[in-house]
């Protein structure tokens, strides 16, 4: 109307919202007054608009920042994260000989902290675009700006706190698992210890020699406390073949190359050569004559058998029946228990030794059977052609302990002691 047209210029106002992009750009504010008093209304409500809008533009940088911060978490999910989308302890290895923990960092349900992280993410976007949009459509609707201000701030505390608890939530899932690795780890390298302790104890406890039973037991001066010791007892035996090869010079006689002692009696079986006497079998202190002659400082065989059926024994050197005879202790069978020594005469069991009676010289292949064996047996054993270890007493070098001085060797092959024959 010709009424409006003549309205004074600044009686009437249009409010238009603007774009976003245009407070982006910068819109230039009307001059403040500096004098006359308050704003008039109209500038006010200008400058509060203005001022949401910035507000708003601040806080989506602020949004931003955060979305950009749960990306890079969500990276890293993803990255420990499993092929069905969940961790599983037990799947982190331990590269071994590097000690490397290649574990991680995995939650137990990685996309279950992501989808909370996106929804709460969504709805703070959600509700900032429909406070846009109500500033775009209507001005005076929107709140005041402190107003404002204050809910945005309280809303990304909220989301702050949010973040916070779920990366304690990983950090407290990261100590967790550490330790059980940590756990397991400590575990398995107890048992390794232990198996290279085992390992070590076996490689230690294993013979010394290319075989158990290459040795020899040197006992090179005459005295009551150098001697070898078996380490295995008899059981009662009514019948044995004790075979040994022996090296000696000694003068006179070569001694006692073993004695089996037991409690009641300490001259149960004895093998001796003392003084100018001929060797001599002793079974329950009842004694034998053996046509042997072993004291010429060369290896011999020596091969005895005894049966309680009549008292019936038989001499072999080097494979050769040399004597044989009856009445010796028959009926009386052996008794078990008792202590076998090498090289020493036992007063008493495993003791009381004589220097005058011990053996002086080397010994070696001592083996004790419960039977008697064959001439044949024998004789194969002599020439080298027959590995036969006793089944009662075997040559084994754990079998044996030295004392006194007394010593283990490698002895030399049988076919070079039937060479020094």
């Amino acid at each position: 109307s010709s009424a409006e047209q003549e309205s004074p210029p600044g009686s009437r106002f249009v409010c238009t919202s603007l774009p976003l992009e245009a407070a982006g750009a910068g819109c230039p504010l009307p001059p403040v007054p500096m004098q006359g008093g308050a704003l008039p209304p109209e500038e006010e409500l200008r400058a509060t608009v203005l001022q949401l809008r910035e507000t708003v533009l601040q806080q989506k940088e602020t949004i931003g920042s955060q979305r950009e911060a749960i990306r890079e978490l969500t990276g890293k999910l993803s990255r420990c994260e499993g092929a069905d989308g969940k961790s599983a302890p037990g799947t982190w290895k331990k590269e071994l000989g590097k000690g490397k923990d290649t574990m991680g960092d995995l939650p137990r349900d990685p996309a279950q902290v992501i989808d909370q992280l996106s929804r709460t993410m969504q709805t703070l976007k959600d509700r900032l675009e429909s406070l846009e949009h109500q500033l775009r459509a209507n001005v005076s609707y929107a709140a005041l700006p402190n107003d404002l201000r204050e809910m945005l701030q309280r809303r990304l505390g909220d989301l702050e706190r949010q973040l916070l608890s779920k990366v304690a939530e990983l950090e407290d899932e990261k100590s967790l698992l550490h330790n059980e690795t940590s756990a397991h780890r400590q575990k398995t390298e107890t048992a390794l210890n232990a198996l290279l302790e085992r390992v070590s104890e076996l490689e230690k406890g294993n013979s010394a020699f290319k075989s158990p039973d290459e040795f020899k037991v040197s006992l090179p001066l005459r005295t009551n406390y150098l001697y070898g010791k078996i380490k295995k007892t008899l059981p009662e035996l009514y019948a044995f073949t004790v075979c040994l090869w022996l090296r000696s010079s000694a003068s006179p006689g070569i001694g006692t190359p073993f004695s089996y002692a037991v409690p009641g009696q300490a001259n149960e079986i004895v093998l001796i050569e003392w003084g100018n006497n001929p060797i001599e079998l002793l079974i329950n202190d009842k004694v034998a004559q053996l046509p042997l002659f072993i004291s010429d400082g060369k290896w011999h065989h020596i091969c005895i058998t005894w049966t309680t059926r009549d008292g019936m024994w038989e001499a072999f050197q080097d494979g050769e029946k040399l004597g044989t005879g009856e009445n010796l202790a028959p009926w009386h069978p052996i008794k078990p228990g008792g202590v076998l020594i090498l090289g020493q005469e036992q007063d008493t069991v495993g003791g009381r030794f004589d220097a005058t009676q011990a053996f002086v010289g080397e010994m070696s292949q001592f083996n004790i059977w419960d039977r008697v064996l064959k001439a044949e047996d024998i004789t194969n054993i002599a020439n080298c052609s027959t590995n036969m270890p006793g089944n009662i007493i075997p040559w084994v070098d754990n079998n044996v302990d030295v004392f006194g001085g007394a010593t283990k060797w490698p002895v030399e092959t049988c076919e070079e002691r039937l060479l020094d024959l």
